[in-house]
Protein backbone atom coordinates (compact mmCIF):
# COMPACT_ATOMS: atom_id res chain seq x y z
CA UNK A 1 0.00 0.00 0.00
CA UNK A 2 0.99 3.42 -0.59
CA UNK A 3 2.97 4.64 2.46
CA UNK A 4 1.59 7.61 4.31
CA UNK A 5 3.66 10.69 5.74
CA UNK A 6 2.45 13.54 7.79
CA UNK A 7 5.15 15.84 7.83
CA UNK A 8 5.55 17.21 11.24
CA UNK A 9 7.97 20.18 10.45
CA UNK A 10 7.39 23.05 13.49
CA UNK A 11 6.61 25.53 10.69
CA UNK A 12 4.56 23.64 8.60
CA UNK A 13 2.13 22.79 12.02
CA UNK A 14 2.51 26.57 13.26
CA UNK A 15 0.97 27.70 9.85
CA UNK A 16 -1.59 24.93 9.71
CA UNK A 17 -2.84 26.42 12.50
CA UNK A 18 -3.74 29.69 11.21
CA UNK A 19 -5.14 28.17 8.42
CA UNK A 20 -7.60 26.36 10.04
CA UNK A 21 -8.57 29.55 12.04
CA UNK A 22 -11.99 30.54 10.94
CA UNK A 23 -10.82 34.34 11.46
CA UNK A 24 -7.92 33.98 9.37
CA UNK A 25 -8.88 36.50 5.70
CA UNK A 26 -8.70 35.85 2.35
CA UNK A 27 -5.26 37.04 1.70
CA UNK A 28 -3.85 35.62 4.91
CA UNK A 29 -5.00 32.16 4.04
CA UNK A 30 -3.50 32.29 0.65
CA UNK A 31 -0.55 33.38 1.68
CA UNK A 32 -0.34 30.59 4.33
CA UNK A 33 -1.34 28.15 2.10
CA UNK A 34 1.26 29.45 -0.61
CA UNK A 35 3.82 28.89 2.62
CA UNK A 36 3.00 25.60 3.71
CA UNK A 37 3.38 24.26 0.06
CA UNK A 38 6.66 25.46 -0.20
CA UNK A 39 7.84 23.69 3.32
CA UNK A 40 6.02 20.58 1.90
CA UNK A 41 7.53 20.16 -1.05
CA UNK A 42 11.03 20.66 0.49
CA UNK A 43 9.95 17.48 2.74
CA UNK A 44 8.36 16.01 -0.09
CA UNK A 45 11.30 16.04 -2.79
CA UNK A 46 14.07 14.75 0.38
CA UNK A 47 14.96 11.34 -1.72
CA UNK A 48 15.12 12.74 -5.15
CA UNK A 49 18.37 11.16 -7.03
CA UNK A 50 21.45 13.75 -7.39
CA UNK A 51 24.40 13.20 -10.08
CA UNK A 52 27.84 14.41 -9.19
CA UNK A 53 28.92 16.88 -11.24
CA UNK A 54 32.53 19.57 -10.74
CA UNK A 55 31.83 23.31 -10.97
CA UNK A 56 34.65 25.66 -10.72
CA UNK A 57 34.62 28.61 -8.14
CA UNK A 58 36.65 31.60 -7.89
CA UNK A 59 38.80 29.32 -5.85
CA UNK A 60 39.13 26.51 -7.89
CA UNK A 61 37.46 23.07 -8.90
CA UNK A 62 34.86 21.89 -6.99
CA UNK A 63 33.33 18.48 -6.54
CA UNK A 64 29.37 19.30 -6.31
CA UNK A 65 25.54 18.07 -7.11
CA UNK A 66 22.61 18.44 -9.43
CA UNK A 67 19.46 16.65 -9.51
CA UNK A 68 19.44 13.64 -11.60
CA UNK A 69 16.84 11.74 -12.83
CA UNK A 70 13.36 12.14 -13.55
CA UNK A 71 11.84 15.34 -14.61
CA UNK A 72 9.19 16.75 -12.21
CA UNK A 73 5.63 17.69 -12.79
CA UNK A 74 2.86 19.56 -10.58
CA UNK A 75 -0.72 18.89 -11.43
CA UNK A 76 -3.18 20.63 -9.22
CA UNK A 77 -6.71 19.46 -9.10
CA UNK A 78 -8.91 22.42 -9.97
CA UNK A 79 -9.83 24.77 -8.35
CA UNK A 80 -8.52 24.64 -4.49
CA UNK A 81 -5.25 22.76 -5.83
CA UNK A 82 -3.85 26.58 -7.58
CA UNK A 83 -3.98 27.81 -4.04
CA UNK A 84 -0.80 25.39 -3.88
CA UNK A 85 0.77 25.57 -6.93
CA UNK A 86 3.17 28.48 -6.81
CA UNK A 87 4.60 27.92 -3.24
CA UNK A 88 6.10 24.43 -5.22
CA UNK A 89 7.02 26.07 -7.90
CA UNK A 90 9.18 28.61 -6.15
CA UNK A 91 10.96 25.96 -4.66
CA UNK A 92 10.74 23.75 -8.09
CA UNK A 93 11.05 26.70 -11.04
CA UNK A 94 11.87 23.94 -13.95
CA UNK A 95 8.65 21.69 -12.87
CA UNK A 96 6.16 21.72 -15.47
CA UNK A 97 2.28 22.07 -14.87
CA UNK A 98 -0.56 20.67 -15.51
CA UNK A 99 -4.26 20.77 -14.53
CA UNK A 100 -7.28 18.50 -13.81
CA UNK A 101 -10.49 19.91 -13.50
CA UNK A 102 -13.37 17.27 -11.74
CA UNK A 103 -17.07 18.05 -11.41
CA UNK A 104 -19.22 16.39 -8.97
CA UNK A 105 -22.27 14.53 -10.92
CA UNK A 106 -25.28 15.90 -8.95
CA UNK A 107 -27.04 12.19 -9.42
CA UNK A 108 -24.38 9.92 -9.30
CA UNK A 109 -22.38 12.09 -6.60
CA UNK A 110 -18.83 10.59 -8.30
CA UNK A 111 -16.59 12.97 -9.91
CA UNK A 112 -16.14 13.32 -13.79
CA UNK A 113 -13.37 14.51 -15.44
CA UNK A 114 -13.78 18.00 -17.47
CA UNK A 115 -10.40 18.92 -18.03
CA UNK A 116 -6.99 17.60 -18.30
CA UNK A 117 -3.69 19.25 -19.60
CA UNK A 118 -0.62 17.62 -18.72
CA UNK A 119 2.85 17.97 -20.02
CA UNK A 120 3.88 15.99 -23.33
CA UNK A 121 6.53 14.06 -21.84
CA UNK A 122 3.97 12.56 -19.14
CA UNK A 123 5.89 9.14 -18.94
CA UNK A 124 8.84 10.43 -18.22
CA UNK A 125 8.14 12.97 -14.96
CA UNK A 126 7.97 12.57 -11.48
CA UNK A 127 4.24 14.38 -10.66
CA UNK A 128 3.18 15.57 -7.63
CA UNK A 129 -0.90 15.85 -7.54
CA UNK A 130 -2.18 18.89 -5.02
CA UNK A 131 -5.29 19.97 -3.34
CA UNK A 132 -5.53 21.43 0.08
CA UNK A 133 -8.07 18.64 1.08
CA UNK A 134 -8.28 14.96 1.10
CA UNK A 135 -12.17 14.37 2.30
CA UNK A 136 -13.69 11.34 0.27
CA UNK A 137 -10.79 10.57 -1.46
CA UNK A 138 -13.65 10.78 -4.95
CA UNK A 139 -11.53 13.46 -6.29
CA UNK A 140 -8.03 12.37 -5.82
CA UNK A 141 -8.84 9.11 -7.24
CA UNK A 142 -10.05 10.27 -10.22
CA UNK A 143 -7.19 12.74 -10.92
CA UNK A 144 -4.60 10.07 -10.31
CA UNK A 145 -7.11 7.80 -12.51
CA UNK A 146 -6.32 10.42 -15.14
CA UNK A 147 -2.96 10.91 -15.35
CA UNK A 148 -2.49 6.94 -15.08
CA UNK A 149 -4.68 7.07 -18.13
CA UNK A 150 -2.24 9.28 -20.18
CA UNK A 151 1.10 7.18 -19.16
CA UNK A 152 2.07 9.10 -15.94
CA UNK A 153 3.80 5.96 -13.87
CA UNK A 154 5.40 8.06 -10.99
CA UNK A 155 2.95 9.41 -8.68
CA UNK A 156 2.79 11.46 -5.40
CA UNK A 157 -0.77 13.08 -3.62
CA UNK A 158 0.58 16.17 -1.73
CA UNK A 159 -2.87 17.75 0.84
CA UNK A 160 -2.96 19.78 3.61
CA UNK A 161 -5.02 18.45 5.28
CA UNK A 162 -7.02 14.65 5.07
CA UNK A 163 -9.49 12.32 6.85
CA UNK A 164 -8.94 8.43 7.35
CA UNK A 165 -11.97 7.75 5.49
CA UNK A 166 -10.49 9.53 2.43
CA UNK A 167 -6.67 8.51 3.10
CA UNK A 168 -7.84 4.71 2.93
CA UNK A 169 -10.12 5.10 -0.36
CA UNK A 170 -6.94 6.35 -2.41
CA UNK A 171 -4.83 3.70 -0.68
CA UNK A 172 -7.05 0.89 -1.88
CA UNK A 173 -7.40 2.43 -5.11
CA UNK A 174 -3.82 3.23 -5.83
CA UNK A 175 -1.46 1.52 -3.67
CA UNK A 176 1.46 2.60 -5.56
CA UNK A 177 0.95 6.38 -4.69
CA UNK A 178 2.33 7.66 -1.50
CA UNK A 179 0.36 10.74 0.04
CA UNK A 180 2.19 13.78 2.02
CA UNK A 181 0.09 15.20 4.61
CA UNK A 182 0.21 18.58 7.09
CA UNK A 183 -2.33 16.74 9.02
CA UNK A 184 -3.99 13.70 9.21
CA UNK A 185 -7.63 14.85 11.14
CA UNK A 186 -10.69 13.17 13.23
CA UNK A 187 -12.90 11.66 10.16
CA UNK A 188 -15.81 13.02 7.77
CA UNK A 189 -18.86 14.69 9.52
CA UNK A 190 -22.02 13.24 7.86
CA UNK A 191 -21.84 16.40 4.92
CA UNK A 192 -18.17 15.13 3.50
CA UNK A 193 -16.45 18.01 5.51
CA UNK A 194 -13.07 16.64 7.28
CA UNK A 195 -13.58 17.47 10.79
CA UNK A 196 -11.95 19.53 12.17
CA UNK A 197 -10.92 20.55 9.13
CA UNK A 198 -10.36 24.08 7.65
CA UNK A 199 -13.84 24.98 5.90
CA UNK A 200 -13.68 24.34 2.02
CA UNK A 201 -10.68 25.57 0.38
CA UNK A 202 -11.54 26.55 -2.41
CA UNK A 203 -13.76 29.29 -0.93
CA UNK A 204 -11.31 30.90 1.74
CA UNK A 205 -8.51 30.55 -0.94
CA UNK A 206 -10.42 32.81 -3.36
CA UNK A 207 -13.43 34.86 -1.84
CA UNK A 208 -16.35 33.01 -2.67
CA UNK A 209 -18.84 31.16 -1.00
Amino acid sequence: MGNVHVLDHPLIQHKLTFIRDVSTGTKEFRELVDEVSTLMAFEITRNLQLQEVTVETPVGPAKSYTLAGKKLGVVPILRAGLGMTDGIIKLIPAAKVGHVGLYRDPETLQPVEYYVKLPSDVEEREFIVIDPMLATGGSAIEALNSLKKRGAQNLKLMCLIAAPEGVALVQEAHPDVDIYLASMDEKLNDKGYIVPGLGDAGDRLFGTK
